[in-house]
């Protein structure tokens, strides 16, 4: 059969996933998969949910498409309404795009015309720490901080500072509690903005939890506070990228909610939509919006898909069973459960120097000694020996290298729908230690 697909890689092939049933997916032979890491942290509802397919069905049968330079629809009216109802303070307006990379790109846009609205257009910088990501089109790329993503496109991206990540696991000094690390590593964004001139700085950007990069690492107490703080000091933008980590996934539906900071500018995507429909969003404060209301009165942006009403639809049935359905709680309630069960298979193994995370967003770090943290030689490739037998064995995770600084380390980042049962936790957690312990023997042999 020929193969015309160009995919994420050109060698090998894929099985075909053919249907899903809860948390697995089926392949065309029928093999189950249970889906540990959600695909990339999206798939918060399983994969046969009859709300969210009845909300599409539903809405294709009224208007599939209807372009938002001439009409809005009910269901991204709707939407908005429902996020804003939940959002942090003061956040008043919902900028829907079709996913992560894009809402990050809007908030970039939005930021830099905000500073020209208010008469400040020196204001074109922007700050965000090493090993974050932020997503794959260039401004997204070039606000990242993973040296891996970013090499062979440096010559397209534009000029970003970046500032050491919150990582106390690697960071913290000995002796150093964790709030007084916090600080430190926050004083390190006041310092670049004095270096570029305050005056010069439009945007500090931050996921709460960092993802892929270095695996459900989440800020430790008090430092966002004094990042928000900074950042008030110098009339710079917070922009909070929630893309993973948001939407419910460490038990509140706005991750920064748990850490008491309010940022400028929100981005989601991922779970908002659970996977059955491409959407994402950048939620701004309402003064924000009312600068570019009060000025140009146009945001110089957009693209043809915003807006959706079919993914609109789609996103707001799945916040809608997020919320109704008491998930929150289950997530808080079964993440609990999976870091214990984590800890109880893996917290004593000699090659697992971290287990880590909030919620149902979990990270373990694997490294060749765990009294010195030294990590494995990357040339072992030992993630992507663990995301190879965990497959195998009926288990979607989602193993990285480069944890430390886009070379070396790995880790594996477990995402797994919020409608897990306390059984599956266990599920995941037996195939997850063995694969690890395939790829630790085969690195050490």
């Amino acid at each position: 059969m020929p193969n015309h697909i160009f995919g994420r890689s050109t060698k090998g092939s894929l099985p075909a996933a053919v249907s899903g049933d809860g948390c697995y997916i089926v392949d065309a032979a029928g093999k189950r998969y249970f889906d540990g890491s959600g695909g990339a942290a999206v798939s918060c509802l399983g994969h046969s949910d009859a709300e969210v397919r009845a909300a599409i069905h539903a809405q294709v049968d009224k208007i599939a498409f209807a372009h938002t330079g001439f009409f809005t629809s009910d269901a991204a009216e709707e939407l908005a309404d429902l996020l804003v109802a939940h959002a942090p303070e003061g956040i008043d307006r919902v900028y829907l795009v079709s996913g992560g990379s894009e809402a990050v790109e809007a908030a970039l846009k939005l930021a830099r015309q905000y500073y020209l609205e208010i008469g400040q257009p020196e204001r074109r910088r922007i700050i965000a720490r090493r090993q974050s990501y932020h997503g794959n089109t260039l401004g997204a790329l070039a606000t990242g901080g993973n040296a891996w993503r970013r090499a062979q496109f440096a010559p397209l991206l534009v000029e970003v500072s970046h500032i050491a990540p919150c990582y106390d696991y690697r960071g913290r000094e000995e002796g150093e509690g964790l709030h007084a690390y916090g600080l430190r590593v926050a004083g390190e964004l006041e310092s670049e903005i004095l270096r570029l001139g305050p005056e010069t700085v439009m945007a500090f950007v931050a996921e709460p939890i960092v993802g892929a990069t270095m695996g459900a690492v989440p800020a430790v107490p008090g430092y966002l506070a004094k990042v928000r703080e900074i950042c008030d000091r110098y009339g710079v933008l917070f922009i909070a990228d929630e893309v993973m980590c948001g939407m419910g996934r460490t038990g509140h539906l706005f991750a920064c909610a748990e850490d008491g900071v309010v940022p400028d500018i929100l981005c989601i995507a991922k779970g908002l939509g659970a996977g059955y429909q491409p959407i994402g969003a950048m939620l701004c404060q309402g003064r924000i919006y009312d600068a570019v209301r009060d000025g140009s009165g146009f945001f110089q942006h957009g693209h043809t898909y915003m807006g959706h009403p079919v993914a609109a639809a789609a996103a707001k049935a799945v916040v809608s069973a997020i919320l109704n359905r008491g998930l929150l709680a289950d997530v808080l309630a079964r993440g609990a459960e999976l870091d214990a069960a984590l800890r109880a298979a893996l917290g004593q193994h000699p090659n697992v120097g971290d287990i880590r995370g909030r919620g149902l967003f979990r990270g373990i770090e694997l490294v060749a000694d765990r009294a010195t943290k030294e990590p494995f030689d990357p040339k072992l490739g030992v993630n992507k020996v663990v995301k190879s037998a965990a497959f195998e064995a009926g288990l979607i995770c989602y193993p990285m290298g480069g944890t430390i600084d886009g070379q070396r380390g790995d880790h594996v980042l477990l995402a797994p729908p919020f409608i897990t049962s306390p059984a599956q936790v266990g599920e995941v957690v037996g195939k997850l230690t063995h694969a690890i312990g395939v790829a630790v023997s085969k690195a050490t042999a």
